[in-house]
């Protein structure tokens, strides 16, 4: 990785220091010291002018890893031996870095565009014959569901889509509804390990240990898991992990990383042609062709931001954001969410209705009035609106959207426009 611009260092230094400061916090009572995250949030470059609460898409990066891509960017502008044999073998480190804050072999990572591709890379690259099974659940992620469909189409394997709760009581109703449609023909079940539209954690561990009991294969959609909850892959037994590293990691857009366990990585079947010494090469999954090194590189950044500010102590802050707008809220009348309060169900993604509000209605009334950007869920079994704050957000910004979703119920208007 080259060496940090006196920016990046700066800035660095001074969230670490930061972090030093409250060192004798619990990430807990950390997730409550506005001092800290003042400072955080002050590390990104961001307009304040809408109040973006639809970090559920992508999040923006922090200045020092923008900085970064910039400098990387730069630099294999010059020519194509900069490029390909001065930058891109610094990728390796990238690996190194994402290996080890997931927890497993660095022959174990690609590094992708984005989970899409990840998870496409593994849908299309497992050998699965006409008659197998494929189980999923009809609150996954439908570009996932396209693709299985696609695969079925061409005479694959049969997409089986299985109802679960909207906001269980405990996760055991997911597992059970999921261990109720496996037949003998099953070969794979996809799972998210946190679901976009309403933020639910799934229970991966419990579905990736029932699935290897019983010779069934389990892929993880981690898009929004990944450096957003403090895990790592032994915590889940996963063989196969598919994450986008522009969301919660805040790497530049299009970054992406998969997981294959090591002795997984020959039997499956690269996107694109690779040559056969590549077979038993993770390295295989990368060859898409021309790409830029910056934006691999910058991960490296992204990985440094995240590592100073400590993944728990994140994640609190991040469930503490979420529950501070849903408990203001829970008392309207009227208002009712479509995701759980249990923090082991859920951290920053969240959903609600609003009884004889149509989504898309409210969320372009809280744009046009307010400035506040939220985000429309219709799904064919529950419709609301997801709100997704992040680190940079401030109390003072839920306190914004909170004071007009109040006057919006109190009002009635939710109901007439």
């Amino acid at each position: 990785m080259a060496l940090l611009s006196p920016t990046v260092a700066s800035l660095l230094q001074n969230v670490e220091d930061a972090g030093n400061s409250i060192d004798h916090l619990s990430p807990l009572e950390a997730a409550t010291n506005e001092g800290y995250w003042s400072l955080i949030a002050n590390a990104f470059s961001i307009s304040r002018t809408n109040l973006n609460l639809n970090s559920g898409w992508t999040s923006p990066s922090p200045r020092m890893v923008a900085e970064a891509f910039n400098r990387y960017k730069h630099q294999e502008d010059a020519t194509a031996y900069t490029m390909w044999q001065m930058l891109e073998p610094q990728a390796e480190t990238i690996r190194a870095g994402l290996a080890e804050l997931f927890g497993c072999d660095q022959d174990e990572i690609a590094i992708t565009r984005n989970a899409s591709e990840s998870l496409q890379i593994l849908l299309f690259g497992i050998d699965l014959r006409s008659g197998d099974e494929v189980l999923t659940t009809t609150q996954d992620y439908p570009r996932m569901l396209t693709a299985l469909r696609q695969r079925e189409a061409r005479g694959g394997p049969k997409l089986k889509l299985v109802k679960i709760p909207l906001v269980p009581e405990n996760s055991d109703e997911i597992v059970e509804a999921l261990e109720h449609a496996i037949t003998a023909r099953t070969k794979l079940i996809l799972i998210s390990h946190m679901i976009n539209t309403t933020g639910q954690i799934m229970p991966v561990r419990k579905i990736c240990d029932m699935a290897r009991a019983r010779g069934i294969e389990a892929f993880v959609d981690g898009a929004h898991s990944f450096a957003h909850l403090d895990f790592k892959r032994d915590d889940l037994q996963c063989d196969y992990f598919g994450s986008s590293l522009h969301k919660w990691l805040y790497a530049p857009k299009g970054a992406g990383m998969l997981f294959i366990r090591k002795d997984k990585v020959g039997s499956v079947w690269p996107l694109m042609a690779s040559v056969d010494k590549g077979r038993d090469d993770i390295r295989k999954f990368e060859e898409i062709g021309t790409h830029s090194s910056a934006t691999r590189l910058s991960i490296g950044e992204a990985l440094l931001f995240h590592e100073a500010i400590g993944a728990k102590r994140k994640e609190e802050r991040l469930r503490y954001l979420s529950r501070y707008w849903m408990n203001r809220l829970a008392p309207l009348s009227g208002l009712s969410f479509n995701t759980s309060f249990d923090p082991e169900q859920s951290c920053a993604i969240a959903n609600f209705r609003i009884e004889g509000g149509d989504p898309k209605n409210v969320t372009d009334y809280l744009m046009a009035k307010h400035k506040i950007i939220a985000t429309p869920i219709i799904h064919e079994e529950f419709s609301g609106i997801r709100i997704t704050p992040n680190i940079f957000t401030k109390l003072t910004e839920l306190d914004r959207f909170c004071e007009a979703m109040e006057n919006l119920v109190k009002t009635g208007l939710v109901k007439t426009r």
